[in-house]
Formats: C-alpha cells, structure tokens, sequence
C-alpha cells in the first residue's frame, strides 16, 4: 500500500475535472430545458467526494513520501497538472452556486488564490527553466491557462468585474501565444508520447471556457464570443479523425483529458442555444451531452479495473 501511495500520481485530479465538467453540463440542461431530476446536483455532490478522496490521497502522499511529490513538481510534463487541483476547486465552486452559495464562495476564492499562486509559480518555472525544449511542450501546459479563464464564470457572481477582465487576460494571451508553439511542435518535430496523445482533447477548452467566460462577462454573443465558440467546435470536429488512432492505445489516466474539454464546449453550445435559439445548437447539445455522459461511465469503469488491477499508482 506504501509504495502505491508513493506513486499516486497528481493527474488524478483530472478525474475530478471530468467530473465536475459533466455534473455542471447536467446542471445547465436541467435548467435551460426545464428537465425535472436531480442529476446534476447529485453529480456535484459526488465529484465533492471524489475530491476529497483524491485530495486526501495525495496529502497523505505529500506527508509520507514529499520526496516523490517534489520530483512531480520538478518534472516539466507533469508540473502542468498541479494547478488540476485548483481548478477542481473552481469547478466544484460553480457546480456549487445553485445549492449553497456560501460554500461556492468560498471555493472560488480558495480556489482563484490558489490557481494565481500556481500560475505564477509554473510561468516563472518555464521562463528559468535551463534545459527547456520544444519537445517538453504538450497540450497538458494549457492546464494553467485554462484555470485563468475559468475564473470569471463563478466570478462575476462573486467579485467586481475587473478581476475577471484581469485573469481572463491572462488566460486568453498565454492561450493564443501557447497554441503557436504547440501547432509548431506538433508540425515540425517528433509526435507525442502515446501516454499524452488523448491530451490533444485539451485544446477545445481553453476557447469553449474562453466563449463560456466572455459571455458571462459581457453578457451577449457579439463577434467575439462567435469566434471563439466556433473555433472551439472546429478542435472538436479536428479530433474526429484523430479517434481511430486514439483508440489504439492503452488506458492511461490521461484519457480523462477526453471529458472536461467535452463538457466546457457542452455547456458552451447550451449557452450559445440560450442566446439564438437556434435549434441546431439545441440539438447539438443534446448530442454532445450524450456523448459526455457515456465517456464519463466509461472512463470510471476504466479507471476503477485499473485501480483494482493494480494498472495505476505504479512506478513510471
């Protein structure tokens, strides 16, 4: 038990950002179709648990075996996932507004410290860095700049509009200057290693939470919101063909990239439906909502034989 606690990995908490991202897609339908259930909060409240268990062993990991967690954070592949913890918080803290304000609050603002502190930490990390090279880069270094984007959705609830403004800039620059040198890596050098490929999925988040982020904000669909929506469904519709390449490789923990970029551009086109009405953006939903799901049940069953099978928590 002490040497699987050794080698839990800090990607785990992906698991919790699929999570969350479906129980907030069930929320939003359940709202904008008037659908009667509780699923969306039930899934709230287990993602909760999960984290918590997730959470508490990684702590229990940071006690015994901090060695082990300093060379996670020294390692510049799996550094990008560290902050995976801060924007579980934030998404639990959105998943959360509808059933205790309070409790949402404050994981927002747990969550919006935390994440800042990590984006300056990991940016500063990459500017020093003496041995940095192209083939270091994935789409797994979008996970900072995701959660900066993130921040304005529960935020313009909880904070004056200009923190928002302030770490949607954040996000939305390094996206744009990050997906430049990732499209060159992928071009021009070696291809990914498999364990990384499903991360290729991560690159439809940061604009389907960009158009998310942008429309709460400014609270309409202008031009802007349109491009990043838009480009957000051309990703998803990219990765199409990529899925008979995907399905080849073994399961890895990183498969659980798959579903929260899936569930940011679910609830983006639910949002684009609330403002058009347009009926194919309804039935697109209801597609993509579907599909969420099934990824969602698979990927635990997935995960759970491989707990159980000794597949995970075992040395690189």
């Amino acid at each position: 038990m002490s040497e699987r606690l050794k080698n839990f990995p800090i990607s785990f908490f992906a698991v919790v950002m699929g999570m969350a991202g479906s129980a907030i897609a069930w929320q939003r339908a359940e709202s904008l179709w008037g659908w009667n259930g509780y699923i969306g909060s039930a899934l709230v409240c287990l993602t909760s648990l999960v984290f918590f268990v997730i959470f508490s062993m990684y702590l229990a990991k940071a006690l015994s075996h901090f060695p082990e967690v300093k060379k996670e954070f020294q390692n510049i592949t799996k550094l990008s996932f560290f902050p995976t913890i801060s924007i579980s918080l934030l998404l639990l803290s959105i998943g959360a507004m509808s059933i205790s304000p309070t409790v949402s609050r404050a994981l927002w603002i747990v969550g919006t410290i935390i994440h800042f502190l990590f984006s300056v930490t990991i940016i500063s990390i990459w500017i020093r860095h003496p041995s940095l090279e192209i083939n270091h880069i994935s789409p797994a270094w979008f996970i900072p700049v995701v959660g900066n984007i993130l921040v304005p959705v529960a935020g313009v609830t909880y904070a004056p509009a200009e923190i928002s403004w302030f770490f949607f800039s954040i996000g939305l620059v390094f996206w744009i200057a990050l997906f430049t040198i990732l499209l060159y890596r992928l071009l021009f050098h070696n291809p990914l290693p498999e364990r990384l490929l499903p991360t290729l999925f991560i690159l439809i988040a940061p604009p389907a939470v960009g158009f998310i982020a942008y429309v709460k904000m400014t609270g309409a669909v202008d031009s802007m919101a349109r491009i990043l929506y838009y480009f957000g469904l051309f990703v998803l519709i990219l990765m199409i063909p990529q899925l008979r390449m995907l399905s080849r490789i073994k399961y890895y923990l990183s498969w659980w990239a798959y579903t929260f970029p899936i569930a940011a551009l679910t609830i983006a086109t639910m949002l684009m439906y609330h403002h058009s009405q347009m009926v194919f953006f309804k039935y697109l939903a209801l597609v993509l909502i579907i599909i969420l799901s099934g990824v969602v049940i698979l990927l635990g069953f997935m995960t759970l034989t491989a707990i159980k099978n000794k597949q995970i928590c075992i040395e690189d």
